[in-house]
């Protein structure tokens, strides 16, 4: 992010004290700020508002996580952040600049894989860099570190088919990832895995994600894996979606399984399952 050097400069004549003030205010400023955001779906039966006065900051290297009933406009939401669908009213603003086209600093995870059967695991790990130009032999020496990381060491050069679906989604990760992206946005990307697959994927993205720290946004319909992975959870309520809520999440990290037994995550997923309103 540009420093002002104007403020810098009043900050040194003001002391040591103002200066200090001055670069905490700057550290606090949210990474991403959404302001009044709708967005309304036009059709042959009428206007559909999906979202309506939506309202959110979230801090540079936090892991939110967004739950709600279904069809209550969060991966709407999600996609309006990466700057890939456009509001009908409101702001996203992100690190002081306006969205206003696909955001580049970003990584993005799906419920589908999205892999090309055509490349091997590493040929679609590699893509980002291939479109961005990065340098070949640094992307190539990220990619194997977090294909080894995730427990792919050894089918990079196995094709997507020849993997089960929680391997293509470590290979998805391993893509969103590979550009260092400041912000990750992953949209229900464990939905299809089966419960042991879908434990195995929360604790290699925490472990992923403690190791870089990108902002990070959940779409997910599990209360518990939105609180086992995130600083806080929105709620957004039936559509139109708005913010009904949110829990900040006071567990330590690293997280283990085991958390879900304590009388805390217990306490979490009790009041959010009461906020979405199912008791």
């Amino acid at each position: 992010m540009a420093t002002d050097p104007g403020s810098t400069r009043s900050a040194e004549r003001a002391g040591p004290i103002a200066g200090a003030v001055a670069v905490s205010a700057a550290a606090q400023r949210p990474h991403i700020a959404l302001a009044h955001i709708e967005k309304v779906y036009g059709s042959e039966h009428g206007a559909v508002t999906a979202l309506q006065d939506i309202n959110l900051s979230v801090g540079r290297s936090e892991f939110i996580s967004i739950i709600g009933p279904s069809g209550s406009g969060k991966s709407t939401l999600l996609m309006i952040v990466a700057g890939l669908v456009g509001a009908t009213a409101g702001s996203v603003v992100i690190a002081d600049r306006p969205v206003a086209a696909p955001v580049t600093d970003v990584g993005i995870v799906f419920q589908q894989d999205l892999l090309f059967d055509w490349r091997t695991v590493l040929g679609n790990v590699l893509l980002p860099a291939e479109i961005r130009g990065l340098d070949k032999a640094a992307a190539r020496t990220k990619a194997m570190t977090l294909l080894a990381r995730v427990g792919l060491e050894g089918f990079e050069h196995r094709r997507p088919w020849e993997l089960s679906g929680g391997m293509r989604q470590r290979a998805a990760l391993c893509r969103a990832l590979l550009h260092d992206a400041s912000i990750l946005l992953l949209d229900e990307p464990f939905g299809a895995l089966d419960a042991l697959t879908r434990d195995q994927m929360n604790l290699d993205l925490q472990e992923l994600w403690l190791t870089d720290r990108p902002t990070a946004i959940l779409v997910t319909h599990s209360i518990s894996e939105a609180v086992f992975l995130s600083d806080r959870v929105i709620v957004l309520s039936a559509r139109p979606g708005r913010i009904a809520t949110e829990v900040r999440i006071d567990l330590a990290r690293p997280r283990s399984i085991d958390v879900r037994d304590s009388a805390a995550f217990v306490a979490y997923q009790h009041a959010l399952r009461l906020a979405i309103g199912h008791p």
